[in-house]
Order: structure tokens, then sequence, then C-alpha cells
């Protein structure tokens, strides 16, 4: 499977970033999941519907399933947080997954960045970083996007996963 990333600090553009990437690549035709990091607890449920009730009862697992969308969630309940690997493994086959976040893992990435944030940048201290998308001029031994640019970097991430 083909995965490219984007990271960043908060705030950087990583997830406008990786909309325009997917309505981008997928308007080339070709197929593309997303996997986003969170770094603290989430919920895509809601109290007082059954799936949440299922959930809070005890449940490891509930799916939830309907002719438009199917959704799995799994409760850790003190497990360990599965690897990225791990996760990739559950997902269908497709062209592409873009992966936000899980900046420690080691498939390549594109790092997002704004100056605005005042924030470093990751890459220098990063090979698996191959290029920098920004709103500012860098000076960067790495290729450097215009962080609205997306077809460009489109483009880049498209030859370095060989699609």
């Amino acid at each position: 499977m083909r995965v490219y990333g984007v990271v960043g600090w908060k705030n950087a553009g990583k997830t406008g970033l990786m909309e325009r990437l997917v309505t981008e690549i997928t308007g080339r035709g070709f197929s593309v999941s997303t996997v986003k990091h969170a770094h603290h607890s989430f919920d895509v449920d809601h109290p007082g519907k059954d799936s949440f009730r299922h959930r809070e009862a005890g449940a490891s697992q509930v799916l939830l399933a309907s002719r438009n969308r199917i959704a799995l969630m799994h409760e850790l309940r003190g497990a360990p947080e599965p690897s990225l690997e791990e996760l990739l493994s559950q997902l269908a086959p497709v062209d592409l997954v873009l992966v936000e976040g899980y900046k420690r893992d080691a498939h390549p990435k594109i790092e997002a960045h704004r100056a605005v944030t005042g924030n470093p940048l990751i890459s220098p201290d990063d090979p698996t970083i191959r290029a920098v998308a920004s709103d500012t001029e860098l000076l960067l031994d790495l290729p450097i996007f215009d962080l609205d640019d997306t077809a460009a970097i489109a483009d880049f991430i498209l030859a370095e996963v060989e699609l």
C-alpha cells in the first residue's frame, strides 16, 4: 500500500492541505483513504444514541452501518494504541493512503508550515520529510512548495509514490 504523510505543528495547515490533496488526487482518478492521528480523546458518537449506549455498556467494538456508510468504533479500554502499521492493515486497498500526523513513523512525509505559528521546522531533524509546503520563503535542501499550490504538491507526492 502506498502511504504518504502530512505533518506539522498545530495550526500549520495540515488538515486543509489534506483536504485539498484528497480532492486533487481523487479528481485525477486515484482512490485515496486517509488516517488522522489525534493526540487526545475524541468521540464520533453522541450521548443518548444507540451506538453510544452500546459502548457505554462495555462493548469492545460497535459497528454502525447504513446504506451510505459504515463506522467501526473500537474501544481500547486501556490497551495500547495501535501502531500506524496495524491501522493501515485494516484499510481496504486503495491507490494511496494519506496520513495526517504520525510524524515519528518511517513513511515519507511533507511538512506543512505557516510562519504565523512561530514554530520551528520539523524537517531539519527528520529525514522522512521529503518536502515542505509553506506560506513563507524558506532556505532548505528540500523541495519547497507554496502551501496553497495543491496541484504541484499532489504532483510531487504522486511522483514519490510512483503513481
